[in-house]
């Protein structure tokens, strides 16, 4: 499945939250005027994690193919402006592949090194490969065992990946990542 078609969505829905314009909220609005006596104060739409996991289906190259993928944003108020969440899509035969991804690529055929924490415990460094023209860090499959299982109890991910002189840090939360992965599974032979 080409990672390409999954990153505009990705870096589509890590905007949403940020994208919103600064609302102005007036303390006398509600008062008369005369009675005021402060000045309208400016409140900021802060982003908030994203709760869902969004669900993605892509075609392949061949007729009928079809792939699926879910995806959670990076919790923008922890992360790199550079990290832009973490996939996990249907892979040939029957595997399951878990990506970072990026907004800034690294050079496709780089190896980073990635550090995956999580917040119950537990360290993991690993090195991993490229995907979607370097926009998307493909983990080896070891760490699809952790999607499947004791990353669906953990609260988030705190992820940092290093390549040469270059590092991007994230943190996603895996809340809701249980009854995602059942539904990725269950689609992924169809």
């Amino acid at each position: 499945m080409s990672g390409l078609l999954l990153m505009p969505l990705l870096a589509g829905s890590l905007l949403g939250s940020a994208d919103r314009l600064l609302e102005r909220a007036d303390p006398c609005a509600s008062r008369a005027r005369s009675s005021c006596q402060g000045a309208p104060i400016i409140a900021v739409a802060t982003p908030s994690p994203s709760s869902v996991w969004k669900f993605t289906r892509t075609q392949g190259t061949k007729d009928g193919e079809s792939f699926a993928a879910i995806m959670k944003t990076a919790d923008t108020t922890q992360s790199d402006p550079d990290f832009a969440g973490l996939i996990v899509r249907c892979a040939p035969k029957g595997k399951i592949d878990v990506l970072v991804a990026l907004i800034r690529p690294f050079p496709p055929r780089s190896h980073p090194k990635v550090t995956i924490a999580a917040s119950g415990g537990g360290t993991l460094t690993v090195e991993a490969s490229m995907a979607a023209a370097g926009a998307a860090v493909l983990l080896p499959d070891e760490v699809s065992a952790f999607a499947a299982g004791k990353w669906q109890t953990t609260p988030s991910l705190s992820v940092v990946v290093r390549e040469s002189d270059s590092e991007i840090k994230g943190t996603v939360a895996l809340n809701g990542l249980r009854e995602a992965y059942n539904s990725l599974q269950a689609n992924c032979s169809q």
